[in-house]
């Protein structure tokens, strides 16, 4: 009779056994690791159970990435020929960040090494004059050696600061509205600035109509706008000309500060008219260190579910770079902008930070809110956070000191790439459930089947987690004061 009880007892422990789940887990963190593939697990205490919902998708990704500017470009000019090709490769090659989608800025910005504007010739309204010579030292063959370092290569998005100081009321790089008579004339300048480009061999995958069209207090390159002017220019003038040009683009509008979302996509999205020629939204981090405004997010996301939202500009403001000194990045001693200068009754919404945490906490919010694309600012800046015409210093995930020819990866860069390695353009985010709220969470499906998940832990201990997918179980930790992301293949 022993021999069926133990046959029993066999069969029960094999209906027991749980199949374990195939991962890959890459993680940075605050004790050291830098995209560190992980294998080896800590096992004590109580695990924070995530379970993936594949079944359930929401947005189409577009990518992730940063921002070729003059002040970026510039500065790999002064480097030598192995720390610029470092730099790219660390960005676009496969061993890399894999950034899948860029900005860059139509005329000079702050972060240029001085005002330019490709249009100079003061009553040029056929734009007879129009030269992209400026690019021609800098941006234009950082984005070229980009292109050739991108296996599957990248989607640009370009922003004009303001348009040529001679077409405003305030004859002004700075502040100011575009006279209406140049309406169209601001508008054949996007058209020729697509041709230029196209020439060069570089295709512009979409426009923002104006970057920070409330403007910055006049303190660099600007142009204001109100909703209605902005969507009457895009009605009228740029849309038909881009459309009558034969140009395939994207045009983005607003480019600001999340908290004005509403009023804005209720003016672009009032009707079938207004919507015609917009094909999204584009939104900037600065109205808060540590709000996503999900609830701004989700009302444009539902005023247009089938439009972009892509989150276009975001950095370390108002901030000299530390470096070489990783710790800085993860402690809460940054400031920004509001720190100094927002009015009282918004200073709350500009307390001291964690560096990563902002860029990670804010990606992941912004996923889980139907923003589909997320671009940093400058890729490269020097020790001082510039150069900047303005003396506009900030900070970027890849500093160097080109006197001395050395480079220094941030936390910053290892952060993005947690995002923009391993979730691709067209990945699908998808639902998930998980037991600790304090645990930051989003994942994607990638176009190959295989599942991404993001996790932030910004505690001071270590967390257990079960993760699961159907029946299929792995128990794994991460870090204290670390991002994660998980791999799951294709099943």
């Amino acid at each position: 009779m022993r021999y069926p009880y133990l046959l029993l007892v066999l069969m029960l422990a094999a209906c027991n056994t749980v199949e374990e789940l195939d991962i890959e887990v890459y993680e940075t963190s605050a004790a050291g690791n830098q995209l560190t593939a992980l294998t080896e697990f800590s096992e004590a205490g109580e695990a924070t159970e995530i379970k993936l919902k594949p079944d359930e998708s929401f947005q189409t990704i577009t990518g992730f990435g940063g921002s070729f500017t003059e002040s970026s470009a510039y500065l790999l000019n002064k480097l030598g020929a192995e720390n610029r090709a470092k730099v790219l490769e660390a960005y676009f090659g496969e061993s890399g960040a894999k950034y899948s989608l860029t900005r860059t800025h139509m005329n000079s910005c702050d972060f240029s090494v001085s005002n330019y504007s490709y249009a100079p010739v003061e009553g040029d309204v056929k734009l007879d004059s129009f030269s992209i010579e400026e690019d021609r030292d800098d941006i234009i063959p950082m984005i070229k050696e980009a292109m050739a370092v991108s296996k599957d290569g990248f989607k640009i998005l370009s922003s004009p600061w303001t348009a040529p100081p001679w077409m405003k009321d305030n004859k002004d790089w700075r502040g100011g509205k575009l006279l209406p008579e140049y309406y169209e004339t601001w508008a054949l300048f996007f058209s020729k600035y697509l041709e230029a480009y196209k020439a060069e061999g570089i295709d512009i995958w979409g426009f923002t109509v104006e970057n920070e069209p409330l403007g910055n207090d006049s303190n660099w390159e600007s142009m204001h706008f109100t909703p209605a002017e902005m969507t009457q220019f895009v009605q009228q003038y740029l849309g038909p000309k881009l459309e009558a040009d034969g140009h395939d683009v994207n045009i983005l509008g607003y480019d600001q500060n999340r908290e004005h979302l509403k009023e804005w996509v209720d003016e672009m999205y009032k009707d079938e008219a207004s919507s015609k020629y917009y094909d999204g939204t584009a939104i900037h981090w600065y109205a808060s260190t540590f709000e996503v405004f999900p609830d701004e997010l989700q009302y444009a996301h539902e005023k247009a579910p089938n439009k972009y939202l892509i989150q276009s500009e975001a950095c370390v403001d108002a901030q000299v770079p530390v470096w070489q000194d990783d710790q800085w990045y993860w402690s809460k001693e940054a400031t920004d902008w509001g720190w100094d200068w927002a009015p009282e009754d918004q200073k709350h919404m500009h307390p001291k930070y964690v560096p990563v945490y902002r860029y990670a906490r804010d990606i992941i919010g912004c996923l889980n809110n139907w923003v589909d694309g997320w671009i940093d600012w400058n890729m490269v800046l020097d020790r001082q956070g510039g150069p900047n015409w303005f003396k506009n210093w900030c900070v970027a995930p890849v500093i160097v000191d080109p006197d001395a020819d050395e480079v220094y990866f941030t936390p910053l860069y290892y952060t993005l790439s947690h995002f923009s390695r391993y979730i691709r353009p067209g990945a699908k985010r998808i639902g998930y459930e998980h037991t600790d709220e304090d645990l930051l969470v989003t994942a994607a499906q990638n176009p190959d089947g295989s599942l991404a998940v993001i996790l932030l832990n910004q505690g001071s201990e270590e967390k257990q987690i079960s993760l699961s997918l159907g029946e299929k179980v792995k128990n794994i930790s991460i870090d204290a004061q670390a991002i994660q992301t998980i791999i799951v293949p294709n099943q």
